[in-house]
């Protein structure tokens, strides 16, 4: 604005110099004046439009800005929870005390060590839920498999009782029969 402002005065000067009807002179510089405001309340209006879309603009980026923080949390987290360093946490119940406990999961480990009982306990990633037929009742800590042994044994032994009744009562018939 300084150098409009040193334009202007210097040509009022000019026209001043060459212009020698003091009536002209006056009409000109009045007539010049008006037409300087017009143009420096154009130019102010312009500013002021300027000014209010930037304001507009700069607050549409505060409010992307916070959108993107916001997604950019989100991503973080999903992220995160995808490939997290500390892997995941996979719970396992000790088939010899019943201790529950979690570990990371490492697909590269085949067995883990209860921290109660210290007993080796296989891992299976495959996910198959299968049971384990190959148990000869062996595992050290490992009562599941005698008593189950045990069990099927009663069972044959309670089997064997009922079959010797039932047979002894046949016998007891057929010599009333007799």
């Amino acid at each position: 604005m300084a150098k409009l402002r040193e334009e202007y005065n210097h040509f009022l000067e000019d026209i001043e110099k060459n212009l020698k009807n003091k009536e002209d002179l006056e009409y000109v510089k009045v007539r010049f004046t008006m037409f300087v405001d017009k143009v420096i309340d154009e130019m102010d209006m312009l500013i002021d439009y300027k000014t209010q879309k930037m304001n507009e603009l700069e607050q549409k980026q505060k409010e992307i800005d916070n959108k993107m923080s916001k997604m950019q949390q989100i991503i973080d987290n999903i992220e995160k929870d995808i490939y997290s360093d500390e892997g995941f946490d996979f719970e396992i119940i000790c088939p010899y005390c019943d201790n529950q406990f979690v570990i990371d999961v490492d697909e590269n480990k085949t067995e883990v060590e209860c921290p109660v009982c210290n007993n080796i306990i296989e891992l299976d990633w495959s996910g198959d839920v299968e049971e384990d037929t190959d148990c000869n009742g062996s595992c050290p800590g490992c009562h599941g498999c005698d008593e189950e042994i045990q069990k099927e044994q009663l069972k044959s032994e309670e089997q064997t009782i009922q079959d010797t009744d039932k047979k002894e009562n046949q016998e007891e018939n057929n010599d009333d029969d007799m």
